[in-house]
């Protein structure tokens, strides 16, 4: 079989342009240092002493300032000024108002700038996740897995920049976002925070998100640093719990898991957080391989390294990979940690100055991280003016950031089923409207909204609406009954006695069924099937003989398999966030036609969690000894479905070529007709299958996707344009490889096969 090896392609083509050996090429495993060192920084380093330097790779959280909610100024003096804390991160526990931001990033840079001989700025990071967190009235957008559910790119860099608009309206120049894991392991927590189970969703959605966090510059009042994490493999712990082991091979860890951060990198992401959990049993903080070998050496990563919250002190207390909690500060630093996010406490400044002093940690290594901190801060402006920006705040709270989060919203929400034209309803559809998430603000914002759990309503601005509160405003408090109150674990709100005393005076029962908000590992479950009172809720509803549309507002695809059926409509909501109610309305009601496709596989059943890019193996079923059948792919519906209130028609999907070459580029058109009577959006996603290779092929691959607007009774031809990186593997020798053979190119159900000589 024919195999072009991409590192060997690339290091001949090279090494042919400069003129010297194939062996010249080969990758370095040593950190690469700027060939062009900011002379002002390092001037400012040859002041610096040890302590300097190590307190500037320190980061503590702000509750370690505030007991009793009241900022201890000796405290924060103490940090500042004796422990040398070069940055500080998060909130204690609600959100603050721009004036308080400003208020307290003015004290702390008081102190870092005119306290301390050196003046360096303190720099303050923050979970800006979907929207500007931690600051009352802010924007709050779709969680990243209904943003890869709109299949719009643009819309998610709309989001960035915004946040990235009001995150430094609020002061607060560090971004940690996005996260570029891959939504893979339904039971984990965090599955919403992540863009699908496709890797090139993760790849352009986030390199989108970067460049709206950056492209403006870093010193302008429009920009923030934006963080890749959690670099690497955090999204797939077996047991589906947060922080717990991950075993992943090197070809799939480097196939799927690590491109989304080599698009980061290439998009000039500033910063990287780091997986808080292992893999194949070392953890990634103790990882030079990860942290030095791959990211550096192999990524051409130059910024700023940061762990997670306690993640140093945790290779002793959880990884046990360090007797010591000092050995555990030694293994990290020497790896290739940067700045340690300790963070309530001061034993990584006490420790590491020790290790420092005793040569355990060279002093080479305390220049290369403290340089890029420096440097980021450099960049971000902060020495210049460490300062809150007066002129920001013109960035803040603006009313068209409620119109991008709202098409945010409508392009996201998925339709599942749509049985006998449901929807759909007519404007006099009386509505029975019921479930734990109908009127609970955190259910349709999920994690990361103004508290971490984004379970507070208290927090969420005034005007902030419920499902009920929508259809309230759409048909009249007369035509919605419903018992429904803002707690979601109230028995109220799945109360069968309710339902059954009232269905006869509606002519449509909703039931809004779901998650409660959660973050991390507060929000870990030991079962996927959605949980019984919900179920038991769903079946009382069809028993009363009305039209049930189910409304699905959570972070996870939670089994569904024992209603499914019996719905006449199904609508994913994901965490579609601020307008995420009334965009719900405007679509249940027909002003705005669906668009959202499924940005991961829905499983059917707790126990089957087949992904769509499976191998041809899973596809095989022996549900009879001696007996093979397809089907082994078989969620409740298929990764990239979706319906409209439009119909479309797929025909005439063409090749510019047969053959190809390495080095050709592969021209794809389809025409696709809207053949309804009624305007659509249409996500239209291309799938590239290697029908045979040295290491198994997937069934196939996501590689290209798009949105289009169609008329009614409009054709488009959409063109995509591939090449030989979209036809690429890893090999078992982990290294990028694209072999000559016979390939296909599907979209919907056309498919054209082509030959790579």
């Amino acid at each position: 079989m024919l195999e072009y090896t991409k590192k060997y392609v690339e290091k001949v083509a090279l090494a042919a342009m400069l003129g010297f050996g194939l062996s010249a090429c080969e990758p370095s495993t040593e950190t690469k240092s700027p060939m062009n060192k900011d002379p002002e920084i390092t001037a400012l380093m040859e002041q610096m002493s040890v302590e300097d330097k190590v307190g500037q790779m320190t980061q503590v959280t702000l509750s370690m300032f505030m007991p009793n909610n009241q900022l201890d100024l000796d405290e924060l003096k103490n940090a500042i000024v004796n422990k040398k804390v070069g940055s500080i991160l998060n909130v204690n526990g609600t959100p603050l108002s721009i004036e308080e931001w400003h208020q307290l990033l003015t004290t702390i840079q008081d102190i870092a700038t005119k306290e301390t001989e050196l003046k360096i700025p303190v720099l303050y990071g923050i979970d800006a996740i979907h929207g500007t967190t931690y600051t009352q009235g802010s924007t709050l957008f779709p969680h990243n897995i209904g943003m890869g559910a709109t299949r719009n790119p643009a819309l998610v860099k709309q989001a960035a920049k915004i946040t990235a608009k009001e995150t430094r309206a609020s002061g607060i120049r560090w971004n940690f976002d996005p996260a570029l894991g891959l939504a893979r392991q339904p039971l984990w927590s965090r599955f919403e925070e992540m863009f699908g189970e496709a890797t090139v969703l993760s790849s352009v959605m986030g390199s989108e998100a970067i460049k709206g966090y950056e492209e403006d510059g870093l010193d302008q009042i429009t920009g923030v640093a934006s963080c890749m994490k959690h670099y690497l493999g955090y999204s797939v712990p077996l047991s589906g719990k947060d922080r717990t082991p991950a075993y992943i091979p090197d070809v799939q860890m480097r196939e799927i898991f690590l491109p989304p951060f080599e698009h980061a990198v290439n998009s000039g992401t500033s910063t990287v957080m780091i997986n808080s959990g292992e893999i194949n049993g070392i953890p990634v903080h103790a990882s030079k391989y990860y942290l030095t070998d791959i990211l550096r050496g192999e990524l051409g990563f130059e910024g700023l390294a940061v762990t997670d919250w306690e993640d140093i002190i945790r290779l002793h207390s959880r990884h046990r990979v360090a007797a010591t909690p000092k050995e555990a500060v030694k293994i990290a630093i020497n790896a290739g940690i940067d700045m340690s996010m300790v963070p309530v406490d001061y034993s990584f400044f006490d420790y590491l100055v020790e290790l420092v002093n005793e040569g355990q940690v060279p002093m080479a290594r305390i220049d290369e991280a403290v340089y890029r901190i420096l440097k980021l801060k450099a960049d971000l402006g902060l020495f210049d003016n460490a300062y809150p920006e007066q002129e920001a705040l013109a960035n803040f709270g603006l009313e068209a950031y409620k119109t991008v989060a709202l098409h945010a919203a409508r392009e996201s929400i998925t339709l599942l089923k749509n049985e006998k034209q449901t929807l759909p309803f007519s404007p006099d559809t009386k509505v029975l409207l019921m479930g734990p998430a109908a009127n609970n603000l955190g259910s349709l914002h999920g994690s990361w909204s103004y508290t971490w759990q984004g379970q507070d309503e208290s927090q969420f601005p005034e005007g902030s609406m419920t499902l009920k509160d929508a259809f309230e405003a759409k048909i009249g408090t007369g035509n919605v009954i419903s018992n429904s109150t803002n707690n979601f674990e109230d028995p109220a709100n799945t109360s069968v006695s309710f339902l059954k005393k009232n269905a006869a005076k509606a002519n449509v029962i909703v039931l809004a069924i779901g998650e409660k908000s959660y973050a991390e590992s507060p929000g870990g479950i030991h079962d996927l099937n959605l949980e019984d009172n919900q179920i038991e809720l769903v079946q009382a509803a069809y028993a009363t003989g009305k039209p049930v549309v189910l409304l699905l507002a959570q972070g996870r695809p939670r089994v569904i398999s024992k209603i499914a059926d019996g719905a006449e409509a199904i609508v994913n909501l994901y965490r579609p966030a601020s307008q995420g109610a009334l965009a719900t309305v405007e679509i249940l009601y027909g002003e705005v036609n669906p668009s959202g496709r499924l940005p991961f596989s829905y499983p059917r059943y707790s126990g089957d969690v087949v992904l769509y890019d499976r191998k041809s193996t899973e596809e095989v079923t022996e549900l009879v000894p001696d007996s093979y059948g397809g089907g082994g792919y078989n969620p409740q519906w298929e990764f990239g479905y979706g319906l409209s209130y439009s119909t479309f028609e797929y025909g005439n999907l063409q090749l510019d070529k047969t053959k190809y070459s390495l080095n050709d580029q592969i021209k794809v058109s389809i025409d696709i007709t809207n053949t309804s009577d009624r305007d659509g959006k249409l996500a239209v996603d291309l799938f590239v299958s290697d029908l045979y290779a040295s290491v198994t092929p997937s069934y196939k691959k996501l590689k290209k996707f798009a949105k289009e607007e169609f008329k009614a009774g409009e054709t488009k031809t959409i063109s995509f344009t591939l090449d030989s990186t979209d036809l690429e593997f890893i090999n078992a020798s982990s290294e990028k490889t694209v072999e000559a053979g016979e390939f296909s190119v599907s979209v919907a159900d056309q498919k054209i096969n082509f030959i790579l000589e």
